[in-house]
């Protein structure tokens, strides 16, 4: 079953940016892109657990703050010559209200 959680305002997340967000036992972190898009994550690098939300993005991609891997914010998939994914989660931003939501399974 799909559940949709609303989890911030597009205002708190600054643009390249991250929020992370617990949701139950997941952390989650929450992106802003430069074209205003917003992604959602697994805040754990396949590699060595590194908090994603720690990162740098840089275009549509975010790199892991321990050893550089560079992951899709779009598909979850971590840039050759590395690999490897991790989980990408469905979002949605209200345009009346800001409301930032992110659908689980």
């Amino acid at each position: 079953m799909l559940t949709k959680i609303k989890v911030a305002h597009v205002q708190e997340i600054d643009e390249q940016g991250a929020r992370t967000f617990a949701v139950g036992d997941k952390e989650i972190a929450v992106f802003k892109l430069s074209d205003g898009s917003v992604r959602a994550i697994e805040n754990r690098c396949p590699h060595k657990g590194g908090r994603l939300s720690e990162g740098m993005v840089c275009g549509s991609a975010v790199h892991c703050p321990l050893h550089d891997w560079k992951i899709d914010l779009h598909s979850g998939r971590v840039h050759e010559p590395d690999h490897g994914s991790v989980t990408v989660y469905d979002t949605e931003v209200d345009a009346a209200t800001g409301s930032v939501y992110i659908t689980l399974d």
